[in-house]
């Protein structure tokens, strides 16, 4: 049984047609799991088949991504599957990560993606998708001879490696490699999803020998060596295993599950203590979601603990408003999250939440569960896609403060969260809906349109939602025979009111202490229940900066459109609540705040008019979600910081011979930008960057003849990893800069002096960045030459 991973399918064609032990949440069709639940599951969630979703923001997103989905080409990311089993490949290879350390993972993601769009329409394409990709995985694993099949450059020799117990880490890297087994996480992943979304034993077949090639792998590890192998990210290898003992029954897989423990991290959990704290933030979802799944097969009360308590401590005191955690990729430091306002929630963390979420629900079916799944869910899961097309998908840095949504190329980035993408936007049905362990009970968790059809029960039900533009909802019954139920609608810590009729008379609303409120009735064709939740503005202030707030209507977190200016308004209000009553509501989503906003610029403050719009409504503006409110007294400091800030711009201004930004198209024809190597250029925190692997870049910069100068180089203070290179003017080296955590979570500058022969004379010289061996040129996000 697949409990809360994904989208289960209960059908009485599985009851009835199956020999295995069959558990309640058995996938429709004769594809039973031979092993049940040792805990016991009081909630169950419905199959993306029993669950259609309506016109709605939410079926406009999966369209895009479905439409995306089929546009991509299977054998261009089988390429170098191919490739690396000594076949010839049938398509090049995809661009972005599917060509660098890491390729392979995005069609994990694929087929998880096919096999749920098939589950959720019934279209075959996606099948025959499915059916195509499992075949040309066999005939790798044909050609490797063994249960092998891996795209990532040199993978055979690091598992060679691995397979004679040799074992060397640095983190993000095993034996030299980028995450491998993170990457055949989401290989089995994606198997495992098209087996218990169509039943594919051939699906199966491939994923056991993979498995098993796995086992054999690592049979030689020893504890420590296992420890070490694990310090690199591994996605959730223990999550895979632990399903396919699920699947199968057979106990190396469970074993596997196991081994599969990351004791620095998990330990200290499974004992309530915080090990989190400043860590790589998706490395360790996943890692509790495995834990929650050995949980439900096996009983131990260790896996539970890992399991809840992580939940809520992130939740608790990692997150931000858009129901996201970490920032430059890291978890923090709990409830320190006002500082480190760059590089902000990362979408695979929040896409891993939610999945862990399912799981905790099903244990303990408490609103507030939903209540956070429905804040990431609308404010997260659904910004992270461009609202007008599929393929266009978001990393990070959504609350950045100013942020612009950097989005993916759609065949030319292949990033993790593109990954995850592919899968976000399948499954907006799966958890609208959940019915208890008796049956009895019918969960209302999500106020999105869709029709849910309940054959165990002959339950037809059809939601027609306005949320969250409103915040009213229907619920009408369709099924022919009147079935006697209760109805648990989630009451969301957002309403500010609520009435609730049945046929036009009113209902108790009040919940009960799992925050449902519960209608029992006999419910037949016609019977309808009309929902109305009171919405309002409200604030969510950061933990450690109560005046850094972002602000919400009802379940949707607003944005602040920066149309004329790139810096982010400031506020002045005696306390940040009294800033509510300033707005007016244009339209059921969209505010205005003509008076008590600021913003800076090279004349001080000028008053502005901010419009807040739904973040998940922002397609290419800057924004911002977070702005500061302060009273008159700060607000006069920040002004009097703001003229010293201004003072020491302009005279730097005056110093300045030239100023070049990198990344941009312009600046960079002007000054005549070339370069070499695997160069790449992105958007962060309103700046742009240039970076090379390997290689180098080098451009002009003016100077002034007659004068002693110097070269300003901005960098961002917490990039990290191999990041060494050369700075040289005219060809000749002047400096040698190492990026590593120098400045965390701060822009900073970096004055070369220009030897006073290479300026001399001179209009303008060349400046090079080249990169050491094996390593990075930059980020470099500015250049300025200045007299010194």
């Amino acid at each position: 049984m697949r409990k809360l991973k994904k989208y289960f399918y209960l059908g009485l064609l599985a009851l009835s047609v199956s020999s295995l032990p069959v558990s309640a949440d058995s996938l429709a069709g004769n594809f039973a799991h031979k092993v049940s639940d040792k805990v016991d599951m009081k909630i169950h969630m419905f199959g993306l088949d029993e669950v259609k979703l309506l016109d709605s923001t939410f079926h406009e997103a999966m369209d895009h991504n479905a439409n995306w989905l089929l546009e991509l080409e299977p054998n261009r990311l089988l390429s170098w599957f191919r490739k690396e089993a000594g076949l010839t490949p049938r398509g090049e290879v995809y661009g972005g990560w599917e060509s660098r350390g890491v390729a392979g993972h995005c069609l994990g993601h694929y087929m998880s993606a096919l096999a749920m769009m098939y589950a959720e329409t019934g279209n075959k394409e996606y099948k025959k998708r499915c059916d195509y990709i499992v075949s040309e995985l066999a005939e790798c694993q044909k050609a490797f001879g063994s249960g092998c099949f891996t795209a990532i450059p040199e993978g055979l020799r690091c598992f060679d490696e691995l397979s004679r117990g040799v074992v060397y880490s640095a983190g993000f890297d095993l034996n030299g490699l980028w995450v491998p087994w993170y990457t055949h996480h989401k290989l089995l992943a994606g198997l495992i999803d098209i087996y218990e979304c169509s039943g594919d034993e051939a699906a199966l077949e491939v994923c056991k020998k993979h498995a098993d090639w796995i086992i054999a792998v690592t049979s030689k590890l020893d504890d420590a060596k296992w420890q070490l192998m694990l310090n690199c990210e591994h996605g959730g290898m223990n999550e895979s295993f632990a399903e396919l003992y699920a699947i199968t029954g057979e106990e190396r897989y469970l074993d596997s599950a196991r081994k599969f423990f990351h004791r620095t991290i998990l330990e200290p959990l499974s004992k309530r203590q915080d090990s989190i704290t400043g860590v790589h933030a998706n490395t360790q979802v996943p890692k509790i979601i495995g834990s929650a799944r050995i949980f439900e097969l096996t009983g131990d009360k260790k896996f539970e603990t890992i399991a809840d308590y992580f939940w809520h401590l992130v939740t608790g005191h990692y997150s931000y408003a858009n129901g996201g955690n970490s920032a430059n990729e890291r978890f923090g430091k709990p409830d320190v999250l006002g500082d480190i306002m760059h590089d902000t929630t990362e979408t695979c963390n929040t896409y891993n939440m939610l999945k862990l979420t399912r799981h905790l629900f099903a244990w303990n079916p408490q609103a507030s569960y939903m209540d956070y799944y429905e804040r990431a869910l609308l404010n997260h899961i659904l910004a992270h896609q461009h609202p007008d097309r599929g393929g266009a998908l978001v990393y990070k840095g959504f609350l950045d403060m100013p942020a612009r949504k950097n989005y993916s190329h759609p065949t030319d980035s292949f990033w993790c969260c593109v990954g995850t993408g592919m899968e976000n936007h399948t499954k907006y049905a799966d958890t609208i809906y959940s019915y208890s362990d008796s049956g009895e009970s019918l969960y209302v968790n999500l106020f999105i349109s869709s029709q849910l059809n309940w054959q165990a029960r002959g339950i037809s039900l059809t939601q027609n939602s306005l949320m969250p533009q409103l915040g009213k909802t229907t619920l009408s019954f369709n099924n022919e025979k009147p079935v006697k139920t209760t109805l648990k609608i989630r009451k969301p810590y957002w309403a500010q009111s609520s009435a609730i009729t049945l046929n036009g008379q009113p209902v108790q609303t009040s919940p009960g202490s799992d925050g449902y409120i519960a209608i029992t009735a006999k419910f037949a064709k016609d019977d309808t229940i009309a929902v109305e939740f009171g919405m309002a503005l409200h604030i969510a202030p950061l933990p450690d900066m109560p005046g850094r707030c972002a602000i919400m209507y009802g379940p949707t977190l607003m944005a602040a459109v920066l149309k004329d200016t790139n810096q982010v308004p400031t506020i002045v209000s005696d306390t940040p609540e009294d800033i509510l009553s300033y707005f007016v509501q244009e339209k059921p989503l969209e505010f205005t705040l003509d008076s008590r906003c600021y913003s800076a610029n090279a004349a001080g403050f000028t008053p502005i008019v901010i419009r807040l719009i739904p973040l998940y409504a922002v397609a290419d503006e800057l924004y911002s979600v977070y702005m500061d409110v302060v009273d008159v007294d700060q607000w006069d400091t920040r002004k009097a910081e703001f003229a010293e800030q201004l003072r020491l711009r302009a005279e730097l201004e005056a110093r300045t011979a030239d100023f070049f930004t990198l990344g941009q198209m312009q600046p960079e024809r002007d000054h005549e930008l070339t370069s070499e190597g695997a160069g790449g250029v992105g958007g962060f925190n309103g700046k742009n960057w240039r970076d090379t692997t390997g290689g180098s870049f080098e451009f002009d910069m003016k100077v002034d003849p007659t004068k002693p100068m110097q070269l300003i180089c901005t960098y961002w203070g917490s990039d990290t990893g191999k990041r060494t290179f050369d700075i040289l003017i005219n060809g000749q080296k002047i400096a040698t800069q190492s990026l590593n955590n120098n400045k965390p979570d701060h822009f900073f500058d970096v004055a070369y002096d220009i030897p006073a022969n290479l300026s001399a004379g001179k209009q303008k010289v060349r400046v090079k960045l080249q990169a050491h061996p094996d390593n990075k040129a930059g980020g470099l996000f500015e250049a300025r030459t200045v007299t010194k």
